[in-house]
């Protein structure tokens, strides 16, 4: 539909959705597989949808002129929402949770830290990391859980490079997290109806967790304050000279890393584990890897230069997230009454563009099923869709902050592993994904490690 249509369209209608009668089915699958009610209900009713659940009632947005609007052309209507709302008791008013001139002050602060050229100069650092990795892996002889690897790994590529630290030490950083989103969705989907004081075990392990994450902020905070850096760059360094070490701005400096560590880790490790079960079930695709990155590196580690020679393995990290976008869903809540596609939409709706079902929306993208990293080849450009069909960063003002050092750290990982390894899914693994904060497989990915041989093209030839 264009953008002339959309307009075309009655002012203040309702969008079309399914009936009340369809009631359990929705919240059925909004407990137990929140990507087909978003994926059904766009395919069924189109690019602007009324999701009524009990007494809330959700708009999903699933078009790119429509996405712009909400994320890009109007965001200062729309506020942080469902979700994200429930994660703030863990994170705090962090930059995922945060809105208004706190959230940009915080972006103000932290910006910096992420800036292109300083990110480039981290590449030796997420160089080592990975190397470290695969001395790991190619040392197992039995099964390995790949996405525990990848979050060890993420970990440590973000403590290095972003905050200066060692994080090795905290062990316990995974589980909390895994704890918030649990508890984050199950707010969310109960329309936060259970009170917190009920000691289920959900509830129990989330307090465990939140109380593990602000002990180990607080101790980064502390080492740093004991062990400052003259002229430090890196985020604990920024956020310590943006304000006092006591009382508001303590507090500050602890959403803020809570939230670094969770936001920096995770998508990318979410990516990483797609990746690899993606990889493995397309073998042309794992030989062609491993060819570029023979011809590309070599025996040596990768640098950020490189980047612009691993143009395949670029090409899939970016259709991986085209298939499993790590953040899969941008909620929002409406300020103010707006006009979506020419329906009205009241203020203080949840609004969702979710960039799972636009990755998917087959006006956009040829067999959108399909896996099929040739639809990012540089030397086909006019092959790519509009720009808001495709939002693994999200969008307008809350862009994320961190995508640079995400490609980074998984064309490094997907090179070298594909140069020096193989990794096959364990006979009999079944992958689904399931929709929390991030996208992630259920259940964990255990995958056998086997060793390949760096062989040239022409030396093979």
């Amino acid at each position: 539909m264009t953008g002339s249509q959309h307009e075309a369209r009655a002012a203040h209608t309702v969008p079309p959705g399914p009936p009340r009668r369809a009631t359990l089915r929705l919240l059925k699958q909004l407990f137990t597989d929140r990507l087909a009610l978003m994926g059904d209900n766009a395919e069924a009713y189109g690019d602007v949808v009324r999701i009524a659940i009990g007494p809330k009632a959700m708009y999903l947005v699933n078009h790119p002129d429509l996405a712009k609007h909400v994320l890009a052309d109007n965001a200062a209507n729309y506020h942080k929402g469902i979700g994200l709302q429930e994660a703030r008791r863990a994170l705090g008013d962090g930059l995922l949770t945060s809105d208004g001139e706190t959230w940009r002050q915080q972006r103000r602060t932290i910006q910096p830290v992420f800036q292109p050229k300083r990110i480039s100069r981290q590449a030796g650092i997420v160089a080592a990391e990975v190397e470290a990795l695969i001395g790991r892996l190619a040392a197992h002889d039995g099964p390995v859980e790949i996405l525990h690897e990848m979050t060890g790994l993420t970990l440590g590529v973000l403590g290095k490079t972003l905050l200066d630290a060692e994080l090795g030490g905290y062990e316990t950083l995974g589980h909390s997290f895994e704890a918030v989103q649990d508890q984050a969705m199950f707010e969310a989907v109960t329309l936060s109806m259970v009170p917190q004081w009920v000691p289920l075990k959900k509830q129990l392990h989330f307090r465990t967790a939140r109380e593990d994450l602000r002990r180990i902020a607080d101790e980064l905070v502390d080492q740093r304050l004991a062990n400052p850096v003259e002229n430090g760059e890196d985020v604990l360094s920024r956020l310590i000279a943006s304000g006092s070490a006591d009382g508001a701005s303590r507090e500050r400096m602890r959403d803020e890393l809570i939230t670094l560590l969770l936001a920096g880790h995770e998508t990318t490790a979410s990516t990483l584990g797609w990746a690899f079960h993606l990889i493995d079930e397309h073998p042309e695709v794992a030989e062609r890897l491993h060819a570029e990155a023979v011809e590309v590196l070599g025996d040596r580690l990768p640098e950020h230069e490189d980047l612009r020679r691993l143009t395949f393995t670029v090409a899939v990290v970016e259709e991986v997230m085209r298939l499993y976008p790590p953040v899969w869903l941008l909620p929002r809540i409406a300020q103010a009454d707006d006009e979506i596609g020419g329906y009205h939409v009241p203020a203080g709706s949840d609004v969702v563009v979710v960039p799972y079902t636009l990755h998917r929306n087959p006006e956009f993208w040829t067999d959108p099923e399909r896996f099929d990293p040739g639809r990012f080849d540089p030397a086909n450009p006019a092959g790519r869709p509009p720009r808001y069909a495709y939002l693994p960063f999200g969008a307008g003002p809350r862009f994320c902050i961190g995508n640079s050092l995400g490609v980074m750290e998984a064309v490094f990982v997907l090179a070298m592993t594909a140069r020096d390894l193989e990794l096959r899914k364990v006979p009999g693994k079944v992958v689904d994904p399931e929709a929390m904060l991030s996208l992630r497989v259920r259940g964990g990915l255990p995958m056998t490690v086997h060793r390949r041989e760096r062989t040239r093209r022409s030396e093979a030839a």
